[in-house]
């Protein structure tokens, strides 16, 4: 079978702080409540999300490796990580604001998981008036300013705090604390990792367990990164019908299109696999003659086979990404 724009179904994850703007704004189809996120390409364990149209439906991302190999994947990006898909793809619903926590790097993870660290990215898609996201301290800080201020119940005070709204982003690297706030719904990508040390939850109960979240103070300590950074928001511009850098990292790199026309896309000098996040209207990716729909809330996977597709659109903006 031959290889071809592939979309998957998501799988939905309950959180404490979930609300309802997957479905309500992105149109989600699910029935439970408090879902915090809706992950569009996984191939976490017991989170694999399976292809959902075409003669390849059903197919994981392992099974889709395992089948096509570079084609799937690119040549280095197989050569680098062989059946390992290295990206997690999601949506993220924050009604109340999310813990305050971190993420280890490559060498941390891989020594106490077995995994990759979680260099991430934030694109807001909406944020309810004076939302606001953590990213990162407000001031330079010793490991033992950190300490006195943890155990004074004081960590919100030395945390930077940043009023966001639609279309701001933000790089987070593993040792960089952050927390999403409450009100804000947003597109994430990340290494595949699910690996998270909690540093502060808000002293609350979970309705479903009737327990307090287990913190991980000590095991956080060894991962964060205290010095200050000058600006933590990314800056970046939008020309019109072009692909405009937005965060180019070395685990992933993200280009951001505003559309208002149709565009031809030629990627037979890039040798990796791409991914569109639509975060704003909607269009239709032409690809061997047949044609693939994409509206805001949705995302697609181009096979690094793929080099040319038409994006056929009267209004959109997507992300792209890619290795």
């Amino acid at each position: 079978m031959k290889l071809y724009p592939l979309k998957f179904q998501p799988i939905f994850h309950y959180r404490i702080w979930g609300g309802n703007k997957l479905k309500s704004d992105l149109n989600k189809n699910y029935n439970e409540s408090n879902v915090g996120e809706s992950w569009e390409i996984s191939s976490v364990k017991n989170s694999e999300t399976k292809v959902l149209n075409g003669d390849l439906k059903g197919f994981t991302l392992e099974k889709l490796i395992n089948t096509y190999k570079e084609s799937f994947l690119g040549k280095h990006i197989f050569k680098q990580f062989g059946n390992e898909f290295p990206l997690l793809i999601k949506f993220i619903d924050a009604k109340d604001p999310l813990s305050i926590q971190v993420h280890p790097n490559n060498e941390l993870a891989e020594k106490r998981h077995n995994s990759f660290g979680k260099n991430e990215m934030w694109y807001v898609m909406q944020a309810d008036k004076e939302s606001e996201l953590i990213v990162g301290f407000n001031k330079e800080l010793t490991k033992n300013e950190y300490i006195n201020a943890l155990e004074k119940g004081e960590v919100l005070n030395i945390m930077n705090s940043e009023n966001v709204e639609s279309g701001d982003t933000f790089y987070v690297p593993t040792g960089r604390v952050h927390a999403i706030g409450s009100g804000v719904l947003l597109a994430e990508i990340q290494q595949t990792s699910n690996i998270t040390y909690r540093i502060y939850d808000y002293d609350r109960v979970d309705a479903v367990t009737g327990e307090k979240r287990e913190l991980h103070t000590d095991m956080a300590l060894d991962a964060i990164d205290f010095s200050l950074c000058e600006n933590y928001k990314t800056n970046y511009t939008t020309t019109l019908n072009v692909s405009n850098k937005l965060v180019h990292s070395p685990y992933f790199k993200t280009n951001i299109l505003n559309l208002d026309k149709n565009m031809a896309k030629d990627y037979s000098a890039l040798d990796s696999f791409v991914i569109f996040i639509c975060v704003e209207g909607s269009l239709e990716l032409k690809y061997a003659n047949k044609l693939y729909s994409l509206k805001k809330g949705e995302t697609i996977l181009l096979p690094a086979a793929i080099n040319n597709v038409e994006i056929i659109t009267s209004e959109a903006k997507i992300l792209e990404v890619f290795l």
